[in-house]
């Protein structure tokens, strides 16, 4: 769809990265498409025009941020969720930092399962981890006592036993220079827009799934038509039939047609036919719409959804019941893509 239409206005496609769009909000993947020379009146700047692309909750984003004595990796993954449901695991040193980190989550994902990770691994030798000489002491004397009163054997391998035991080993949480927290909060940040593009091309092939899907549900609603005329000559010759049976009973011919013709109008499904069409056409459209489309999304599948079942309700059809069928079919594809849409 999007090829096709910026083939056919002679258009340039360019995708832009958040941090190259300064005057769109960070957390907008927009696709800057602007006309090309020969589409533009001499005189006239080319306009530039931004179209949003629809973002999947599914990312994962790794960044590696190295230090003169630690490297630090950040790492962010993200799955689906109605709400933003964040957990965070920092090391101590960065804990008085956690809330602007999870600040600048909610704002540049907004909805998703996300687990933010940064590990910190030390290049030289100064660490921040310390063993804790006097737990590790008091452990051996009570392990060396017990083993003597209870007859067994002592540990072969002293300090993997020991050093296994709680409080055996601390981290010290050290004062943190404002360039390194400078590096991490770089790397956060770069992670985060990782994850965005990883969300971005999800959310493309989810779009061509829902354009493949709703082309599918069309085309299902134009096969309708050749069994509309049918099916309402048939319910009419039956009534015929039935009416003829009762031949000799008195009855009001005119107060029957009456009723005949309310009966055939109460079976009429052009408008859901036109409410269907409409339904599709807002669905394709809510796609190119601004950033958050997937709750949207999931009205208008409901929407399609009732007039679906209230063809199907109204069919009296046997092809037209499997038409209807297979378009529930589609329906709970779509559905389930939905999910998936931020």
């Amino acid at each position: 769809m999007w090829a096709a239409k910026i083939e056919t206005l002679g258009l340039e496609r360019l995708p832009l990265r958040p941090s190259e769009v300064t005057h769109l909000p960070h957390n907008h993947f927009p696709l800057r498409i602007t006309t090309s020379p020969r589409f533009v009146t001499p005189g006239l700047r080319p306009i530039t025009t931004y179209y949003y692309m629809i973002q999947s909750m599914t990312g994962f984003g790794k960044v590696t941020a190295e230090l003169p004595d630690k490297k630090v990796t950040v790492e962010i993954k993200s799955l689906n969720s109605k709400q933003l449901d964040l957990s965070v695991r920092i090391p101590a040193a960065y804990r008085d930092r956690e809330m602007l980190l999870r600040n600048e989550l909610l704002q540049r994902l907004e909805r998703g399962k996300v687990d933010l990770n940064i590990n910190v691994e030390y290049i030289g030798r100064d660490t921040s981890a310390r063993i804790n000489a006097a737990a590790v002491t008091g452990y051996y004397e009570q392990i060396h006592e017990l083993a003597g009163r209870l007859g067994v054997p002592e540990p072969t391998d002293w300090f993997t036993t020991l050093l296994r035991l709680p409080e055996t080993v601390r981290s010290e949480a050290g004062e943190v220079s404002e360039a390194e927290w400078q590096a991490v909060h770089g790397a956060v940040s770069e992670a985060i827009t990782r994850l965005i593009d990883f969300r971005t091309q999800e959310g493309a092939m989810l779009r061509r799934v829902f354009e493949q899907k709703i082309g599918v549900i069309g085309d299902l609603l134009r096969e309708v038509d050749p069994y509309e005329q049918e099916r309402v000559e048939k319910i009419r010759s039956r009534l015929t039939e039935n009416l003829k049976k009762i031949s000799e009973v008195e009855y009001d011919r005119n107060r029957l047609e009456q009723e005949l013709i309310y009966y055939l109008e109460k079976l009429d499904i052009n408008e859901e036919k036109d409410r269907l069409a409409n339904h599709l056409t807002y669905f394709l459209r809510t796609l190119d719409s601004e950033h958050g489309q997937g709750k949207k999304l999931g009205f208008i599948a409901q929407e399609i959804g009732r007039e679906i079942n209230t063809l199907g309700s109204k069919s009296n059809h046997a092809e037209m019941q499997i038409i209807v069928v297979r378009m529930k079919d589609v329906l709970e594809q779509i559905k389930e893509q939905i999910l998936n849409v931020l």
